[in-house]
């Protein structure tokens, strides 16, 4: 089932729509018999509120991004983090056979991925928090899409972080025309030598789908097996991808013309979705005095850190990182709120996630804690990346819509409701 995205009005359409709405309701309210008149009554005032407003323009529509993703990012003092750390990590320690990893080589990756991060800092100024998310994403062996207005520096990021990882990395630039084969490959016939298999861009560690929402949804579908099963089909034979392999697509999502919405399918596979905002104005200051638009790439001298294998030693010592059993049912809670729908905005979700949402915040976790170089997880740490992990997988009524409930204030009400036991 394919996400709906809001349709904008234009000028010209604004009063044919409008009165063909106002058909549509009149006809539902006939047809349909409802548990509480009041509520259709209540989606019809909502609805003619809507049809009041000037139509969207670009301003407001990037307004509307601005306040989509807001969340009360959780703080905690001193005192809580040494309080979490000093009861959870008694719990590894003290249980023998279950600690899973030691601290030295814990300490060890920390500082190979503190290495990855000052080197990206060369080109790319601020934005920490969409650095981390892009290694957890490697550090978990998943793929992550990244959503900005134009301009951000999204594909910039990605392409720094291929770099640094000593992978190697192909670009996808996705538009309309795109096809399937130019991504996966093709089965060609060559007088004098016959038939041979040309592999597409997809045979890379690090493939950067640029701008994966303008691309039809048959084109999307090529990289799902890839995504998922780790190699595609070419004519009749199955060909391995490389290891590690990675998908990193950025997304525009102010557009509505010539984009396709993403399908739930293909949204699910990503681990995570990063939401990348505007800088602050220091980091705008710097931003023009780097001034990349006068610049080459290759004039930042960006330098391989890591190697492909030690990404794959990295993810191997990720899994290791001891997580309390209490946490996994703190984890289980969260998912199931989404499901069982008894909490406070409940009615604006349509479907809540899957169990391929559980296993995210189970190894999400586990690689915010070695991030943050611990070989133990917090209940802090599910609390971090819950959101990147949940909130592509919501799928919201339309009434969410209307009021302008975003899937992060859904998580907000869970994790107010939702405590360790």
């Amino acid at each position: 089932m394919a996400r709906r995205r809001p349709r904008l009005l234009s000028s010209r359409d604004y009063k044919k729509e409008e009165k063909e709405i106002k058909k549509r309701l009149e006809r539902l309210g006939e047809k349909r018999k409802f548990e509480k008149e009041e509520d259709l009554e209540v989606d019809i005032k909502e609805i003619e509120k809507k049809l009041k407003e000037p139509s969207l323009n670009g301003h407001r529509l990037i307004k509307r991004f601005e306040n989509k993703f807001k969340k009360e990012k959780p703080e905690y003092s001193k005192k809580e983090l040494e309080d979490s750390k000093e009861e959870f990590g008694e719990e590894s320690s003290d249980k023998k056979g279950r600690k899973g990893v030691s601290e030295e080589d814990v300490e060890k990756c920390a500082k190979k991925i503190l290495k990855m991060k000052k080197e990206i800092a060369k080109v790319l100024v601020g934005q920490d928090e969409v650095v981390d998310g892009l290694i957890r994403g490697i550090l978990c062996d998943s793929h992550v899409l990244l959503e900005g207005v134009p301009g951000l520096a999204k594909t910039l990021a990605i392409k720094a972080l291929g770099l640094v990882s000593g992978c190697k990395v192909k670009r996808v630039q996705f538009t309309v025309d795109l096809l399937p084969t130019d991504i996966i490959g093709i089965t060609s016939y060559t007088p004098g030598k016959g038939f041979e298999v040309i592999k597409g861009p997809i045979f890379a560690n690090f493939l950067i789908a640029d701008e994966i929402n303008r691309a039809p949804p048959k084109t999307q579908s090529a990289l799902m097996e890839g995504m998922q099963e780790r190699q595609v089909t070419i004519g009749r034979k199955g060909f391995e991808l490389p290891s590690p392999f990675f998908v990193m697509a950025t997304e525009n999502p102010i557009e509505n013309a010539g984009v396709y919405p993403l399908p739930e399918a293909q949204i699910d596979r990503f681990l995570f979705k990063v939401v990348m905002d505007y800088p602050k104005l220091e980091e705008e200051r710097k931003i023009m005095d780097t001034n990349m638009t006068l610049k080459r790439f290759e004039d930042f001298d960006l330098k391989p850190v890591v190697t492909p294998e030690d990404l794959l030693e990295i993810q191997e010592i990720t899994k290791k990182i001891y997580l309390d059993d209490r946490i996994k049912t703190y984890i289980l809670d969260i998912v199931r709120k989404t499901r069982e729908k008894n909490f406070e905005n409940a009615e604006y979700i349509s479907y809540g996630v899957s169990p391929r949402a559980t296993i995210g915040l189970y190894i999400a976790s586990k690689a915010k804690a070695l991030m943050d170089g611990r070989n133990f997880v917090i209940p802090e740490d599910v609390k971090e990346i819950v959101f990147d992990v949940l909130r592509h997988r919501l799928i919201l009524s339309y009434k969410a819509t209307l009021k302008n409930i975003s899937p992060d204030d859904i998580i907000n009400t869970i994790l107010n409701e939702v405590e360790v036991k």
